[in-house]
């Protein structure tokens, strides 16, 4: 019974194979709505729920990513955005609604603030974003975790150099010990003031592109924030809730469930229709 089953999903569902791996930001293209609308009114179901299934394997992995994320820096929950396609009725046949893949929507909240006691730890209390120098360009991030290389520069876990106001790295000489970050980015030490922290803003975030779990690029020109909120000595953290995202999570599985358990009810009427045809030709 098992190996019909899935014989039939491969014959109702030719495109589920590609559902692995569903490219982020795009709509589903297992099998386009406009292709699927040309198709007999037999099949239309099984494109019906193939576009279910992409969209909830997409919401899956999204969630699973976030729950993965809980304790990064700074991490930023992200949500899906789905949509239907709604076709025209003609004739006998009804409109159909097929779900579309649009876009992922990040969440912007400022996370929880947790304090370290490493006078290199930084945390943005209000909008904006630091500037790294990385071999692809500059990047922005609001992890603020940080240390100093062996050359004095103030960089990121990943050894990105942390970029003053003028466009500079900020450099420590040897003789810097007492390392003073103030709230307007002001950094200085018993030998004076260093250089001032670099933090920009954007007119639409949501726009920004994502590198890892930290990084961020982007297209347009950052604005300089006159007047940052920074906390020495703290870091932010992920703004994902791992109660809530489990809760989700469970939730989208079963939904998930429901809709494969449909598919293969699907299989099994297409089947049965197959067999009464052919039984009636000979």
């Amino acid at each position: 019974m098992r190996g019909r089953k899935r014989r039939i999903a491969r014959q109702v569902l030719p495109a589920t194979a590609s559902l692995a791996a569903p490219p982020p930001r795009q709509g589903w293209h297992g099998h386009c709505p406009c292709l699927a609308e040309q198709e007999s009114p037999m099949d239309q179901p099984g494109y019906v729920i193939l576009s279910r299934l992409s969209a909830q394997m997409r919401a899956t992995q999204v969630l699973a990513n976030n729950i993965a994320n809980a304790d990064t820096p700074a991490f930023r929950a992200e949500r899906p955005v789905f949509a239907a396609h709604l076709t025209r009725a003609s004739g006998e046949s009804p409109a159909i609604a097929y779900s579309l893949d649009r876009a992922t929507w990040r969440d912007t909240r400022l996370g929880p603030v947790a304090t370290t006691g490493n006078p290199l730890d930084v945390a943005l209390r209000g909008e904006g974003f630091f500037v790294l120098e990385t071999p692809s360009g500059e990047r922005y991030t609001r992890a603020g975790r940080f240390t100093q290389d062996q050359a004095g520069r103030l960089t990121d876990a990943d050894g990105h150099a942390v970029l003053g106001a003028g466009g500079a790295p900020i450099t420590f000489a040897p003789g810097d010990t007492r390392i003073e970050i103030q709230g307007d980015g002001t950094v200085r030490s018993e030998n004076g003031v260093i250089g001032r922290l670099r933090v920009v803003r954007f007119a639409d975030p949501q726009r920004l592109r994502a590198e890892g779990n930290r990084l961020y690029a982007a297209e347009e020109a950052p604005e300089e924030v006159p007047r940052p909120l920074l906390v020495q000595g703290a870091v932010e953290g992920s703004n994902v809730s791992p109660i809530t995202e489990i809760t989700r999570l469970t939730q989208d599985v079963r939904d998930f469930q429901f809709a494969t358990q449909f598919a293969e009810r699907e299989g099994d009427r297409l089947q049965s229709a197959i067999d009464r045809i052919l039984r009636r030709r000979n």
